[in-house]
């Protein structure tokens, strides 16, 4: 071994391949970290959007804390003059003095309806997703095919039909025609679909070995390796839940089956009472996004994991 050879060997790999590129002509590969203005610029960069998309709601939590006076007069400002709590003891039941908000119906509604819809969109949307891609049966290819039509339809041309549908079967303004039309979601079978079509099928090869039948298979073997996936469809039938208003809007009338949603669009637009009373929305506003919110950034790193498990096939 050369004298120059040794030092070129004993150099890190990285530095090693740099020396080997430029010897064959190629431009010099980038080897360091960004330089320091850069990254205090792209950091700078990052914060400042950060901050962008926080102002909006920092000035609702901080409206919700103000008199209706200093909201209207001041209503850009982060930090009320005289802080109160007055929005939130009524959204409460607190005080006594002013017409009643009945928020807590509306977040037990909300909360009832979102945990069962979530609950069978799981069972649901699994069960289909490992039919349609490890079962053989005449249509599968037709029945896929029909999911992806359905999930190009705007879900606001199927208003109309849905009425219908629930007015005929009975289920108008009722928690069953609240819940069942949710039950099943087209985006979340095919996310089910996807992934178990990344599973080894040597997997399920030595379980049917074994003598496990389909079921068992599905739910014994498949799906405890599915956990991503299931978190994923868990915080997206959660927060599309939570959030859904256009279906609570057609399939309820009375106001005990008001949930978040309805409750609030009935209240921005004038339904409980005249004047602004803009600390009082943004109040209930701020607080219909915290169980959503809590949800995401506590499974955020199963979340990110999930959304892509079933782009890689085994």
């Amino acid at each position: 071994m050369t004298a120059t050879a040794a030092p070129e060997l004993a150099a890190p790999p990285e530095r090693r391949a740099a020396a080997r590129g430029l010897a064959r002509g190629g431009e010099r590969p980038v080897l360091g970290r960004l330089s320091v203005p850069w990254r205090l610029l792209g950091g700078a960069l990052v914060v400042g959007l950060a901050l962008l998309y926080l102002l909006p709601f920092a000035i609702q939590i901080a409206t919700s804390f103000k008199t209706d006076p200093e909201a209207a007069s001041h209503p850009l400002a982060l930090w009320p003059t005289t802080p109160t709590t007055a929005a939130y003891q009524r959204l409460f039941g607190i005080a006594q003095d002013e017409d009643s908000v009945p928020f807590l119906r509306w977040l037990g509604n909300s909360a009832f309806v979102t945990v069962v819809v979530t609950a069978g969109r799981v069972l649901f949307d699994s069960m289909a997703g490992y039919a349609l891609a490890r079962l053989r049966f005449p249509g599968r290819a037709l029945l896929f095919a029909s999911l992806l039509a359905v999930m190009a339809v705007p879900g606001i041309v199927l208003l109309i039909p849905k009425f219908l549908v629930l007015k005929t079967f009975g289920l108008f303004d009722t928690y069953s025609g609240m819940m069942i039309p949710l039950l099943v979601d087209a985006a979340g079978i095919f996310i089910m679909k996807q992934f178990f079509e990344s599973v080894p099928r040597e997997v399920e090869e030595a379980a049917r070995i074994d003598g496990a039948g389909v079921v068992r298979i599905y739910w014994s073997v498949v799906l405890p390796m599915a956990r991503p996936a299931l978190i994923t469809l868990t915080i997206l039938s959660f927060q599309g839940s939570w959030n859904e208003f256009t279906h609570f809007l057609v399939a309820t009338q009375s106001g005990q089956y008001e949930t978040l949603t309805t409750g609030l669009a009935r209240f921005v637009s004038g339904g409980l009472g005249g004047g602004s009373q803009y600390p009082l929305k943004l109040a209930a506003a701020a607080l219909s996004t915290v169980p959503v919110a809590v949800l995401f950034f506590c499974f955020q790193r199963h979340f990110v994991r999930g959304a892509g498990a079933g782009s890689v096939k085994g």
